[in-house]
């Protein structure tokens, strides 16, 4: 199976994962519950998720530093069609 076949949940679990070693990680796809708003689609998956994440990486930088980290480990994503990332750091 390809790395595309994966739900788009399962692809940003491993791309944040490989990029950002995290110690915590939960990604949840929260699509289904903006259907009908702006950036939702049809199938109710993929537009809208929601980031559990704390990581070494983090240690030492600000709040809008670890957001970048996880907003650039995931830009294709977003340049793809991700419409809403939330972002909890844990």
């Amino acid at each position: 199976m390809s790395a595309t076949a994966l739900p788009l949940s399962e692809q940003i679990h491993a791309r944040l994962t490989q990029r950002l070693a995290p110690t915590t990680l939960r990604v949840i796809d929260e699509s289904a519950q903006h259907a009908g708003h702006v950036g939702a689609n049809d199938s109710g998956q993929g537009t809208h998720m929601r980031v559990c994440i704390a990581s070494p990486l983090f240690e030492g930088i600000s709040r809008v530093q670890r957001h970048r980290l996880v907003y650039d480990a995931l830009q294709d994503f977003i340049d793809q069609g991700l419409h809403a990332l939330a972002i909890e750091l844990v």
